[in-house]
């Protein structure tokens, strides 16, 4: 199967591209990039004049409630929201249920993935038996089985001591350990940050200290071990700060933000309102402008959707005892590219944060338009206008607080492996 991209206006950060040309895949693999097309027949051709072509976004941080929450969504109807959302590469986090920690919850959910809409899906082991944070599970099974990293999630660790054996078993064995820098103590089972509108609201408060002492905690068996890890979902300028710190001392971490932390804040949550309830927290202004200016200076490399798909009654209890989360796959492109028109960073970095950037925290392969590489890609109209809606939303879960907000640009076609798994045409 040949194909044949033309006219779009092809941005790859990865290569620091960004001019007028052509793509020509060839067997789902992309053959070459340039501007003549002669010689070359395909069995269907594309004309993207005016539009943006760029890699397929990968997102570290997803829920797709299966195995055992499939009352609020599937592997099949969340990445069908992906593929609509320009994501071409999911990263599932392991706390469903039963936990994915063993080679068996692993190939389940690969298996079906296969039968779903084409998503890449991969999968992050338990650290721990059953997330329980007492023993340590099977780590090098669950590599040898497909996990491109293992976590905790937000389940706490048994201990420091147990951590540090985590570490010292990953390095040994060249395995990514993700960790949500969150010292569950200080959180003391709060819901919203530790400030004024907390205080106002008479809301169990989370400080700011609880990342900021999780993090001196890693950090420091970080250089003890040499383990790789990367620090998950920052909520605050101190804690993006102490990530700048350690990795201008060498240390081998990197870290993610969630798109919605860079716009939202305490203020968000100031009427109750439960679609922002979220871990961690949403934290002050200040917080939010210091994770934008890390994002652009490059000290976090990701900017992930923490996508958490919830059926209608996980929002409706009073605000603490409702679940926290967002429905975000669907935003994940929109809030970034938004970051350019706010004039926080130029629109290759914002690129690079959701492709490149994210795929070399795992070390993926993908997220870059090179020959060689498989055709994930995206072809994107800048002048479309998408304002999410419940009659357009396409994941399962509702859980949105920027219904209501209006973005410039819509994803027109999403390519995995040469493969279109959405075209908004056909759909229209």
């Amino acid at each position: 199967m040949k194909i044949l991209i033309e006219n779009a206006r092809l941005l790859d950060p990865a290569q620091k591209l960004d001019q007028i040309g052509s793509l020509h895949i060839v067997d789902g693999q992309l053959l070459s990039i340039d501007d003549s097309s002669a010689g070359f027949e395909p069995d269907r051709r594309i004309d993207a004049t005016g539009l943006w072509a760029f890699p397929g976004l990968v997102d570290l941080a997803c829920r797709l409630r299966e195995p055992g929450q499939t009352h609020k969504a599937s592997i099949a109807s969340e990445t069908r929201a992906a593929a609509h959302a320009g994501i071409t590469s999911l990263v599932c986090l392991p706390d469903t249920s039963p936990p994915v920690d063993s080679p068996a919850q692993i190939e389940l959910i690969h298996r079906r993935a296969q039968q779903a809409c084409g998503v890449r899906v991969h999968t992050l082991g338990a650290l721990t038996s059953g997330l329980e944070g007492r023993q340590l599970s099977d780590m090098a099974a669950l590599q040898r089985a497909g996990a491109v990293g293992l976590t905790q999630a937000l389940k706490p660790m048994g201990s420091h001591l147990l951590l540090r054996r985590a570490l010292e078993y990953a390095a040994s064995h060249d395995i990514t350990v993700m960790l949500h820098p969150l010292d569950h103590d200080l959180a003391a089972h709060g819901c919203a940050h530790e400030g004024a509108v907390a205080t106002r609201l008479g809301l169990r408060s989370i400080p700011q200290a609880a990342e900021t002492a999780a993090l001196g905690v890693i950090l420091a068996l970080v250089a003890q071990t040499g383990a790789r890890v990367h620090l998950c979902r920052l909520s605050s300028a101190g804690g993006a700060e102490m990530v700048a710190r350690a990795v201008a001392d060498g240390l081998p971490v990197t870290a993610d933000v969630c798109a919605h932390q860079l716009f939202l804040t305490e203020m968000d949550v100031a009427d109750f309102n439960a679609l922002c309830h979220v871990m961690p927290p949403l934290r002050t202004l200040r917080d939010r402008d210091g994770l934008r200016r890390a994002v652009a200076q490059g000290h976090i490399q990701a900017i992930c959707s923490d996508h958490q798909p919830h059926n209608l009654d996980a929002k409706l209890a009073p605000f603490p005892a409702t679940e926290p989360g967002i429905s975000a796959l669907e935003t994940l492109l929109p809030l970034t590219l938004r970051l350019v028109e706010e004039g926080v960073m130029p629109l290759l970095d914002a690129i690079q944060r959701v492709t490149s950037g994210a795929a070399s925290v795992l070390n993926l392969p993908c997220g870059s338009l090179a020959a060689g590489q498989a055709a994930d890609i995206v072809l994107f109209d800048p002048h479309a206008v998408y304002a999410p809606d419940i009659e357009n939303w396409v994941s399962a879960g509702r859980n949105s607080p920027f219904f209501g907000w209006e973005f410039n640009g819509r994803v027109t076609h999403t390519m995995v492996h040469g493969q279109i798994i959405y075209e908004a045409q056909k759909e229209n």
